[in-house]
């Protein structure tokens, strides 16, 4: 059986700078979908034309729009890019490029060509659950992330905020303090 061996970690993009290649279809897609999740994500669309819809999201979000044709140079300083153009032979430069430069890209619709994807995302105030098919079926980790913003209670964010006030509270060595949590949170799973 194929196991999914990604390794699901929560980046602060407000601190890092994401360059999105493609300002048409795709390159909006990619921008909603990391605004949806990080409202002030530092991002900049690089482009030799933008889709007035993706104009009016960068304008709401102070996103830097650059209209030039892809070079390596726009690579500087981005820990991660996103290739998003319609075309396959700018989008695998890009992978190169970044490949050359230690950069994690993403090329948008192509797995190969990933170092990440980027899955379903459901987010309840300080509670956020990624959702991955190890790049296999976006459609099902849309499907997932809809069940599980529907099923995750409204105030599940106090609840995370009252565990943390009880968690601070607690004194004692680590193991104690899991042991109190851990029995503190078991009635969760009770049904």
């Amino acid at each position: 059986m194929e196991k999914n061996e990604l390794y699901p970690i929560f980046l602060k993009v407000s601190k890092l700078q994401i360059l999105i290649v493609g300002g048409g279809a795709v390159g909006l897609e990619k921008l909603r979908f990391l605004l949806k999740s990080s409202p002030n994500a530092n991002v900049i669309v690089l482009s030799i034309n933008f889709l007035p819809a993706l104009i009016a999201l960068a304008k709401k979000h102070q996103i830097q729009l650059i209209e030039a044709p892809y070079h390596k140079s726009f690579l500087k300083e981005r820990p991660i890019v996103i290739a998003a153009t319609d075309s396959n032979a700018v989008n695998i430069q890009v992978y190169n490029d970044c490949k050359q430069r230690n950069i994690l890209v993403n090329v948008a619709d192509n797995p190969p060509y990933c170092d990440f994807f980027m899955g379903g995302i459901v987010t309840k105030g300080n509670i956020k659950i990624a959702i991955s098919t190890n790049g296999k079926s976006p459609i099902l980790a849309k499907r997932l992330r809809q069940f599980f913003e529907q099923v995750l209670p409204d105030d599940i964010n106090e609840l995370s905020k009252n565990i943390n006030t009880y968690r601070k509270s607690t004194l004692g060595i680590f193991s104690e303090k899991v042991k109190a949590l851990n029995q503190l949170t078991k009635s969760l799973l009770v049904k």
